[in-house]
Order: structure tokens, then C-alpha cells, then sequence
């Protein structure tokens, strides 16, 4: 797996030293000797993976670590602290900096790789997201990077698998001050409660009783609803080689006993704050997806979204030899609406308009703002009796209610004209469909209007 680590060190033997054994696994690699020039590197996205020494003149590691986590644009980056240093106020000041792990020299080569595999395989997937999401910036909508960037990874729902008592008093004790924690000792019952727990992460241990804890996180990662949930494996100092398969299959992190009380705390933190960083870019993208596909003003889908959907269902109809038809529903005379009342009351009309026809919509059909005041509703399965009992019951009940106008302080008839159609075994496709049911409105217009024409089928 070929990616860009960015290897921080005023020492150049160390910086050699790293960069011999990262260019062995296939790594390129770049390089800064002080803080300031890793910050600049990192800004300009030129890397994927920061290894990071502490002791450095100028700015130390811990606040460059510190500035790249606390900035939007460099938030995502992994970053991993290699240092001398061993005590366990260093490694808990460097994960409280926002550090993904924390490893002490001399490196264990095989840890090394594996952490770095790891994160470069989390970043690729963080960086599709970043990519896609951005998109909202052009829309008009909230930084998502600024969001994902300002969250504070407590108030977590959290799993904790683990069977022995003193474990569980004792790391449920550390983290409900900050989350809320959920403790399950049988394995098969936490399978299935984690689907449907809603959590942000899971704390499972790997020596379970009568279980192998490592086959717990892997059935947790394959889970479609759980795949993207934050992992954290316990286990003893001697399973470090299960534990660096448990990194190679998608773990996110882990903590040795004796746990410290708060390491373990700023480990969660961190991966919760990964996870949601994660899920605001994804809920960012989904957002701009509804938006790229919805009218603003109607809430219903717009005419790109039709354009997109209406070939398909189309060309299933025609392979099935089922019927489909169409119904052009426009709004009688709403150009004097706007004209009496003001454009306001005629954009309140339009709302309700659309909302009145939402209710006849089943699942299947495609409800669409077509232009102005019109709205086509596409209905697979249906013949032309179907469709024209369809548009006969939403014409009755257009008319028999009158719209609130002047934020419903006052109301107003409105009729609606409607022309169907149905599908063609000659039609070359849907747009031979439009057409027609267009025709039909243009008769049922020229009619008298508040009226259901029908194209012959």
C-alpha cells in the first residue's frame, strides 16, 4: 500500500533510520526537521501519515501535533508520536495533543508498520469523504471540515465488552463521567446488541471467556451497520502479534493492562472523535445529495432528479410489459394567485399544493416538480383507470379544501387540471410519455380547467 509519511525530526540519523525502513514497505517519504516546516507540509496536503518526534528546538511535537488537530484542514491527518520518551505522563500528554498513537524508541518494526498500514488505510477512506463533502461549501451550506473539526469526543454511547468484574468497575468508573457506557460479558449477546445500540465505539476484550475476543471485533467490523463503529481491543502485554492482526483487519487502536485509567480515557476520546469526524463529513455529502436532487421551494424531488430516474423505471415497465402511467398536475390560474395576493401567499400555495399530493404517493411512484407550478407524478403499475381515479381523487380533494394564505390568516380556493397518460407499447421512451400526458393538460386546461383529461391509451 503505497502513501506519503511525513517523517518530523530536527535528528537527520533518526530521520534516515525511519526512511530506510519505510521506503522497505513501499512508502515514499518526506521529511521536515522542525515543527513549522511539518505544519506547512501537512496544510499543503502532502502527506498521509505523520510520524512525529517530540524533543525538537523551537515547537516540540506535542504542539505541533496539538495545531494540526485543532486545524480543519489538517484535522483528519493521523498522526503517530515516536519518541524516546517513556514515561506515562509523555504518552498521555502526546494523545491528549490529539496523537493516534504513541510509540517509544527503540521501535518495534513489525508495531511500526502495522499502525502506519492501519492509518493510511483510515485515511483514504476520511479523505473520499473530505472530497465529496466539501461540495457543501458550494451550495451555500455549513464548513463541514469546521464541524467535524469542533467536536469534543464525550457524551459517546459506548460498548464495553468484558467478562471480569474488577475490569469492568473499573473502566466503567474511568469513562461515565463523559460517556455513557453499556457493559455486556457474553459475546454473542454483544453481537447482536451492538447493531442496535446506536454506539459510537466498542471496547471489547480479547481474552473473553470461552471466546476469542479477536473474532468478536472482526463479526463487529463486517456488520453493515456497524462497520463504521469505532474498535478498541484489551488485551496482555504477550498477544501483541494477535493484537497487530487485529490493526491489519480495520481495529482501530488498543490498550494493554494494566489500563491506565487515563490513557484509556484519552484513547476513547480520540477515536470518538475520529468516528464522528467521519460521520459530519458523511452527513455532510448526504446533505448536499438531497439538495442537488430537491426543489427548495416544494420540498419534492426536482426536474434533474426526474431526468435521472423516470429512463429506468421506463425501460422496467417496457421489459415487464407493465403498466405505467403519468400524471401532469398544474395549479388553475396561479399566475392571478401571485398577481392578487403577492408572491409569498403563491409560494404558500404551492407548498401545501405539493404536500396534499404527498399523500397519495406510495414508495415506488416519483413525485417531481416539473416547472412553475406543475408536478408529475409517475406511478409504475398503474393503467389508465388506475391513474385517472388517482388524478380524479386529488382534483376532489384540491377543490374541497381551501389554502392558508398570509401565514393562515386567510384562505383561498384552488383547482388543479391534471392530463395522464400511460405507456405506450410503440413509445421510444419516456419522453413520448411526458408528451402526451402534456397534451392532456393542455385539453383539460382549454376545457375549463379543475378537470382530469386522459390521452387515449
Amino acid at each position: 500500500m503505497s502513501a506519503r509519511v511525513l517523517i518530523v525530526d530536527d535528528l537527520y540519523p533518526n530521520v534516515r533510520l525511519l526512511e530506510t525502513k519505510l521506503s522497505l514497505e513501499y512508502f515514499d517519504v518526506v521529511v521536515a526537521m522542525n515543527g513549522a516546516d511539518a505544519l506547512a507540509i501537512c496544510e499543503k496536503g502532502a502527506c498521509d501519515v505523520v510520524l512525529l518526534d517530540v524533543m525538537m528546538p523551537g515547537m516540540d511535537g506535542f504542539e505541533v501535533c496539538r495545531r494540526l488537530k485543532s486545524n480543519p484542514v489538517t484535522a483528519h491527518l493521523p498522526v503517530v508520536i515516536v519518541t524516546a520518551l517513556d514515561q506515562p505522563a509523555d504518552r498521555l500528554r502526546g494523545l491528549d495533543a490529539g496523537a493516534d498513537d504513541f510509540l517509544t524508541k527503540p521501535i518495534d518494526d513489525t508495531a511500526l508498520m502495522t499502525r502506519v498500514r492501519s492509518l493510511v488505510r483510515l485515511k483514504a477512506v476520511t479523505d473520499e469523504l473530505r472530497s465529496r463533502a466539501l461540495a457543501t461549501r458550494e451550495i451555500g451550506g455549513p464548513d463541514p471540515l469546521a464541524l467535524a473539526a469542533a467536536d469534543t469526543g464525550e457524551g459517546a454511547r459506548i460498548l464495553l465488552v468484558e467478562d471480569r468484574p474488577s475490569a469492568i468497575d473499573r473502566i466503567g468508573t474511568a469513562l461515565s463521567q463523559h460517556h455513557q457506557v453499556t457493559v455486556e460479558t457474553d459475546p454473542h449477546r454483544a453481537l447482536v446488541r451492538a447493531p442496535e445500540g446506536g454506539f459510537d465505539l466498542a471496547l471489547v476484550s480479547l481474552d473473553l471467556e470461552g471466546f476469542d475476543g479477536l473474532r468478536l471485533c472482526s463479526q463487529i467490523r463486517s456488520l453493515e451497520r456497524t462497520r463504521n463503529m469505532a474498535l478498541i481491543m484489551i488485551g496482555e502485554m504477550h498477544e501483541k502479534a494477535r493484537i497487530t492482526r487485529g490493526l491489519d483487519f480495520g481495529v482501530n487502536d488498543y490498550l494493554l493492562r494494566p489500563i491506565d485509567r487515563n490513557e484509556l480515557i484519552a484513547r476513547v476520546r480520540t477515536q470518538v472523535r475520529r468516528r464522528r469526524f467521519s460521520e459530519t463529513l458523511r452527513g455532510a455529502l448526504q446533505a448536499s445529495m438531497e439538495l442537488a436532487i430537491t426543489d427548495d421551494l416544494t420540498g419534492l424531488h426536482n426536474r434533474r432528479y426526474l431526468d435521472r430516474h423516470l429512463g429506468p423505471v421506463f425501460g422496467e415497465a417496457a421489459l415487464q410489459q407493465k403498466g405505467l402511467a403519468c400524471l401532469l398536475l398544474d395549479i388553475d390560474r396561479f399566475k392571478s394567485i401571485n398577481d392578487t395576493y403577492g408572491h409569498e401567499a403563491g409560494d404558500e400555495v404551492l407548498r401545501a399544493f405539493a404536500e396534499r399530493i404527498r399523500q397519495y404517493v406510495r414508495p415506488m411512484d416519483i413525485l417531481a416538480r416539473y416547472g412553475g407550478e406543475e408536478i408529475v407524478m409517475v406511478v409504475p403499475g398503474a393503467e389508465l383507470p388506475d391513474a385517472r381515479a388517482i388524478a380524479e381523487r386529488i382534483r376532489e380533494r384540491i377543490e374541497a379544501t381551501p389554502f392558508a394564505i398570509e401565514g393562515g390568516t386567510r384562505d383561498i380556493g384552488v383547482t388543479v387540471s391534471v392530463g395522464v397518460s400511460v405507456r405506450r407499447t410503440t413509445d421510444t421512451g419516456p419522453a413520448d410519455l411526458l408528451k402526451r400526458a402534456d397534451t392532456a393538460l393542455y385539453r383539460a386546461k382549454s376545457s375549463g380547467r379543475n378537470r382530469v383529461e386522459a390521452a387515449a391509451a
